[in-house]
């Protein structure tokens, strides 16, 4: 297949970073000749320091495949760059977590898109294991929507015209259409789109570095496109239940907003959500509580991000 001027491939780097995930990638390895039926591929996976012999399922599994054991945990963003840089000469690149599954002929489809809508990123519908639509799809952060959020739940905001950052109606996910960024476990990017905008930025090291690089592509005219016709299924490990990785997310969040606006529009969104995790804290959360910590102490805002930190922000004094 030629290269399109947009970016549609010649040959797709099929980009996996793992960590300690043994149990899930035969999974997404079985799912991949069919997921990606006749395109030229390149499976690169790369192995965040895993303990559980992921390295050796994958090699066991996909002989074939690129592996690259990174010497540092740097995180998901670095892991998807260090992946990319073995195939120099994709067409696209087709970013997957490890407990994704693939549906037949997904990735042909987003092809297809790519070279349709002239889009950046293309992503498909995604289900959970129990076959429920998982709401994938993403709004810019803003302080109404993160408002609203803290107000009525990402699930009823979701649901009113443009109020929340989750898409949450069903019909949304029936139609081809464009979002402002969309979850990060099955996405592929043009050569194009990669090209203009640069690599992922590293210093998240996990959450909010898809909702970046989708944001910058954007800016840059290189939407995020949505594709029902494509499928795939994201067992989804989660961090809602997690302590530490959801006082993550919540600080990565600030962080972001913090890069795309003034230190006024960021303190005020630093309100918003110490209310929000703190409303939730009074219900007995643990996750909230732990990101209400994390929002709270300047030290934790200030470290240099890792499985535990991240960068300051400018709001967080």
């Amino acid at each position: 297949m030629p290269a399109d001027p947009r970016g549609a491939p010649g040959r797709v780097a099929v980009v996996v970073v793992t960590f300690n995930s043994a149990d899930v990638v035969p999974g997404l390895l079985a799912s991949l000749p069919d997921g990606l039926a006749d395109l030229a591929w390149t499976l690169v996976v790369v192995d965040n320091g895993s303990r559980d012999g992921t390295v050796e399922v994958v090699e066991s599994l996909a002989p074939d495949a690129v592996v690259v054991r990174s010497a540092r945990n740097g995180g998901y963003a670095a892991g998807i760059n260090l992946g990319a840089a073995q195939v120099p000469d994709r067409g696209a690149v087709l970013v997957l977590n490890p407990d994704v599954r693939l549906g037949p002929g997904c990735v042909p489809e987003l092809v297809a898109a790519l070279g349709r809508t002239g889009a950046g990123i293309v992503v498909p519908r995604l289900d959970d294991a129990g076959g429920r639509l998982i709401s994938s799809r993403r709004r810019e952060p803003t302080l109404r929507r993160a408002l609203a959020d803290a107000l009525l739940g990402a699930e009823r905001a979701g649901s009113i015209a443009d109020l929340g950052e989750v898409i949450t109606d069903p019909r949304a996910y029936e139609v081809e259409s464009p979002a402002d960024w969309a979850e990060g476990s099955t996405q592929l990017v043009s050569a194009a789109c990669w090209d203009a905008v640069g690599p992922w930025d590293e210093s998240y090291f996990l959450y909010s570095e898809e909702t970046d690089f989708a944001l910058r592509a954007r800016d840059a005219g290189y939407p995020t496109w949505f594709v029902p016709t494509a499928h795939a299924v994201h067992l989804e490990g989660g961090s809602s239940g997690n302590p530490g990785l959801w006082r993550l997310l919540v600080a990565n969040r600030l962080r972001l907003y913090s890069r795309r606006h003034g230190r006024v529009a960021t303190a005020a969104f630093w309100v918003v959500l110490v209310g929000r995790e703190g409303s939730r804290a009074l219900l007995g959360k643990q996750t909230s509580r732990a990101a209400l910590r994390g929002l709270l102490s300047p030290r934790y805002l200030r470290q240099t991000p890792g499985p535990h930190s991240i960068v300051a922000v400018s709001a967080s004094a």
